[in-house]
């Protein structure tokens, strides 16, 4: 039998194991899912008889190399800055590897090797990276192939609630890392190219600047700008294009009200708060307030910050309970961004009952025949529970069927790489439509670049 070694066995693993236990007789695979807690690891086999789940330590280098040589493919589901130590081995013991992670400069160090090799190091084949990469290379791939010339490219991915688990006033819940939604938007400026003029926005003006989507049968959203979007014109071939920027999709009026948090302070993570385990949510609220001797912690914020007593903004503060005396933030040394996440969970963990869905959208501007056309393309897709959720079923099926593909040898371009090109993207993205990961496509009046526009 051939050998799939899965290292990490997190919540966004369930529909990638899932799909591989299904494919194991008639594709004659053995799953060994390896994790910190053996328990864990055993749990997600199911007592299937083409798997085991086994004790691994990524940084055990005795236990790694030797669950890694016994393998044919390796699936890291680790953190990011986990995988070149299985990557390492990988390249050692000659096997191929296959992460749902941006390519790190470690990682992409070792892509002459790779190649060397005749090995696949497939990376950013998850959600956002990964479906992102591939629905978008698919259409401009379709554009220029037919005579196009692209002009304008906007993405924007989201991590939301479904319709019928959206209870709160924020429109929002955590649907992953609720570290990594604490902090977005932090470490430099968000860069962009709009209209052929290069743009900035500073992160504390990012939850002002936002941009409105619509979606039939969802409603409307609005997406904020992540930190570099320039990047993507090597990436997809775009050294031309007037308009690239890619975002962050959240429920409309989101934005504005984080940025109460942004403006106050509250996210940041540089500097540690002394006995901040001792602290009462409305003590650490009023640590980035003015001292008044009269006035309450609710009067300085709503004054500090011009916010009415009336206004929806308020009333959304009050729901998160964060002038609560009595509960603690309970964690010692906490950076104010850790003690922010600790408050928010209180209110935005999803509920056992609680369905995830995440939310994709395209805007490709072009010109054919001298006339300027716009596709604007969009994939929603909710979870069916808290197993099999949105967010596992778009990050764990493109690792699993990319995993597939390698092995069968339907994906042989050596070295290490991302889903940008046809003989990968393609066939995945149509077996993905079977498990309604689909997009939905419409021509739309093209409202890009203008040369006789000096304003922009």
């Amino acid at each position: 039998m051939r050998n799939i070694l899965i290292i990490g066995a997190g919540r966004s693993a369930t529909s990638l194991i899932q799909y591989l236990l299904d494919k194991s007789s008639g594709e004659d695979l053995f799953i060994t899912i390896g994790d910190i807690s053996e328990e864990n690891a055993k749990k997600f086999t199911q007592g299937h008889p083409n798997a085991k789940g086994i004790l691994l330590d990524v940084f055990d280098e005795k236990m790694r190399q030797e669950a890694i040589k016994e393998s044919d493919l390796v699936i890291s589901m680790l953190p990011a800055r986990f995988h070149i130590e299985a990557a390492k081995d990988c390249l050692l013991f000659g096997k191929h590897l296959v992460t749902a992670s941006y390519v790190s400069k470690e990682m992409q160090a070792l892509d002459s090797e790779v190649k060397e090799k005749g090995l696949v190091f497939m990376n950013e084949i998850g959600v956002d990276p990964g479906i992102d990469h591939m629905s978008a290379m698919q259409v401009i791939d379709r554009i220029r192939d037919g005579g196009g010339k692209m002009l304008m490219f906007e993405s924007f991915t989201g991590g939301l609630v479904a319709p019928e688990s959206d209870d709160n006033l924020w429109h929002y819940k955590f649907t992953w890392n609720p570290r990594n939604v604490v902090i977005a938007g932090q470490g430099g400026a968000a860069e962009f190219i709009q209209e052929g003029t290069y743009k900035y926005i500073p992160y504390h003006r990012l939850f002002r600047r936002t941009e409105f989507l619509e979606i039939e049968g969802y409603g409307r959203f609005e997406a904020y700008a992540n930190r570099n979007s320039l990047k993507y014109r090597s990436i997809y071939g775009l050294e031309d294009v007037l308009t690239l920027y890619r975002g962050t999709i959240r429920r409309v009026g989101f934005s504005k009200a984080w940025n109460i948090f942004v403006q106050l302070g509250m996210t940041d993570d540089s500097y540690s708060i002394p006995n901040s385990e001792d602290l009462s949510y409305r003590e650490y609220v009023n640590l980035f307030l003015p001292y008044s001797p009269t006035d309450s912690v609710e009067l300085k914020l709503r004054h500090n910050l011009k916010i009415d007593q009336d206004d929806l903004l308020w009333d959304k503060l009050l729901e998160l309970d964060i002038f609560n005396h009595e509960k603690k933030i309970g964690i010692k040394n906490a950076t104010p961004a850790q003690a922010l996440q600790k408050i928010l969970m209180d209110k935005w963990t999803l509920k056992p009952e609680d369905k995830d869905m995440i939310v994709m959208y395209h805007k490709f501007g072009y010109e054919l025949n001298g006339q300027q056309k716009q596709i604007d393309s969009n994939m929603v897709l909710t979870g069916e529970d808290q197993t099999f959720t949105a967010m596992a079923k778009t990050v764990g099926l493109p690792v699993a069927i990319a995993a597939l593909r390698i092995l069968n040898k339907e994906i042989t371009t050596p070295g290490v790489q991302i889903p940008i090109n046809k003989e990968v993207y393609e066939p995945i993205l149509e077996e993905l439509k079977s498990y309604g990961i689909e997009f939905k496509e419409h021509f739309t009046k093209y409202l890009g670049y203008n040369p006789n526009n000096v304003g922009s």
